[in-house]
Order: C-alpha cells, then structure tokens, then sequence
C-alpha cells in the first residue's frame, strides 16, 4: 500500500475533504456536514468504482486544528491524525498539500522535501517571487515535487485541444470568482491546455479584488483573464478564431481531481510525471508577474 499524507486546510478550500476521499472512499453521514456543500454533492453523484486510485491511501492528516482534522479523518476514512505536521516525515510515501494559500506551501513542503518525499502542492505552486525562486532551486537540485491546476486534466478542455480547432484560436477569454493569487493559475492553466504555452508578457490592469489580467503569447496570441472577488457565477473560458468561437463552462469536477491525484501517484512510484514542472513554472511565473504588475500601475512584465 502507498501511503499518503494529507495537509490542510486554507480558507475557502475543501480539498482535503474531496481529495481524501477520492482515494480513500467516504463516510455519507459525516461528509454531510462537510462545510462545502458542493463536494458531497459530487461525490454523491459518483459511481462506487469511481473511488480508490491504484493502492494508495490516505493514512494521515494534518490540519492547523485538531477538531478539522477530526472531521475531515471521519468523513474521508483517514487512520492517522498528525499533532505536528513533521511528525508525518517518516510515516508516508507522499504528499498532498492540500491548501491553497501559496506564502506558505514552500514552508510546510520544505521538510518532506528535505527528507526526499515527494510533494504534491496545491495550485498555485507560490504567489510570490522569493519562494518562486527557491522552489526553482530545490527542483533544479532533483527534490521531487508536483504542482497543477486540476484543470490540466479537464476533459472538455482536453477534448477541444485534441479535436484540432485549437489551432485557429488567437484570442482567449476567461473568468473565475475569488482571488487572482489562489484561482489565477486555475484559468491559467485551462487556457493553456487548449492554446499551449509560451507565454511572452502579462499585466494586470486592474485593482485589488478585482483582476484583469491581459496575456500575450510569443506569436501574438492574446487572452484576458478576470478573476473578481465577491462575484457569483462559474468559471467559464472561451476560445475565438477568424470563423469560430467556443465557450466552455461546465466541468467534470471529480475526473479531473482523480487524473490529478492518479499523476502524483504514478510520480511517486516511478519517479516521472506526464509533463516537465516547467510547464507549472511558467504558469506560476505568470501569477507572480501579474501580481508585480499590478503593484506597478499595471506595466507590461516580461516572462523569461
């Protein structure tokens, strides 16, 4: 059995509740005062064979508070509750950092890291230069780490990539509630699995709560991203060329956490993933750029 450790929870994030349970199964009675009412809901939706990924488990959790972690080990059939998140080191196989707040992903990475367990890290990867720079270092010296927007693995977006009109895409458009630095890297990376990489500047012309976020490819390719606090509504892309345009905004919420979590699996087993962090980096480039830019009165930031 691979064993996994679990981390959470950040403010506004249900992923340890959903993620745990993907691999690991679900109590119904507890996951029903889950504090987000849309994961039992999906999960409910599943089909009994849709839980469990290869021989990995959920064993332990830690959480910054003993009665969460409680709950979420209820509700998602966790063994093992951790008093200090260290006290993991030695007891598993991997990582899920399970958070969304990126200041603190490098501190809380850093000692499994250290001990030569891989790490999965919640998107996005950082949200600032300082720990973009170290997390760089510490790849570039071989410590195995995984970082993703689940929307790498979204099937519609997949589907439209595969289907060949991606090509005569060059203009992009996307929306999200919440906040640039935690749900940025999620249009990011969807907008990226239709139109590629290479990404060749960013500015963020908007305000605090309010992101407007221009892209610009290499080859002139253009997007607008949106991310507005305080916003009802679904995230939702669309994709426009010369004769066509494609609007996307409807999800398969639990396949693409399952692809995700099945990723880090097989990279914790093999010691290789289906796409190079690069890929992560440049995206998580494009946060940090447009973060800077927006304290700059939004200028144009190069992405190197």
């Amino acid at each position: 059995m691979l064993k996994l450790g679990m981390v959470g929870m950040s403010e506004g994030n249900g992923h340890p509740y959903s993620w745990a349970a993907i691999v690991n199964g679900f109590d119904r009675e507890a996951m029903a005062s889950c504090p987000f009412p849309v994961i039992p809901q999906y999960l409910g939706a599943a089909d009994e064979a849709d839980f469990g990924v290869d021989d990995a488990r959920v064993t332990h959790i830690w959480t910054q508070d003993r009665a969460i972690s409680e709950h979420i080990a209820r509700a998602s059939k966790i063994e093992h509750i951790s008093e200090k998140l260290e006290d993991m080191v030695g007891q598993i196989d991997g990582l899920l950092l399970a958070r969304d707040d990126g200041e603190n992903h490098l501190r809380m990475a850093a000692p499994f890291l250290d001990a030569g367990i891989p790490v999965f890290i919640d998107k996005p990867l950082t949200d600032n230069a300082a720990d973009f720079v170290e997390f760089k270092k510490r790849h570039s010296q071989g410590q195995r780490m995984m970082s993703s927007s689940c929307f790498r693995y979204c099937k519609e977006l997949i589907a439209l990539r595969e289907s060949g009109e991606a090509a005569q895409f060059k203009y992009a458009t996307a929306y999200s509630p919440k906040y640039w630095r935690t749900y940025g890297i999620h249009i990011l990376e969807g907008v990226r699995a239709v139109m590629g990489g290479g990404i060749e500047a960013v500015r963020d012309a908007g305000s605090d709560g309010r992101a407007q976020v221009q892209v610009r490819w290499q080859d002139g390719r253009e997007a607008l991203l949106e991310v507005i606090a305080g916003v009802a509504g679904p995230l939702a892309f669309q994709f426009h060329g010369p004769d066509k345009w494609v609007r996307v905004d409807s999800f398969d919420t639990f396949s693409m956490f399952k692809a995700q979590i099945a990723e880090f699996v097989g990279f914790v087993k093999t010691g290789k993933a289906s796409f190079p962090l690069e890929e992560t980096l440049e995206l998580v480039s494009v946060v940090v750029a447009a973060r800077e830019s927006l304290a700059n009165g939004g200028a144009w930031i190069p992405i190197p």
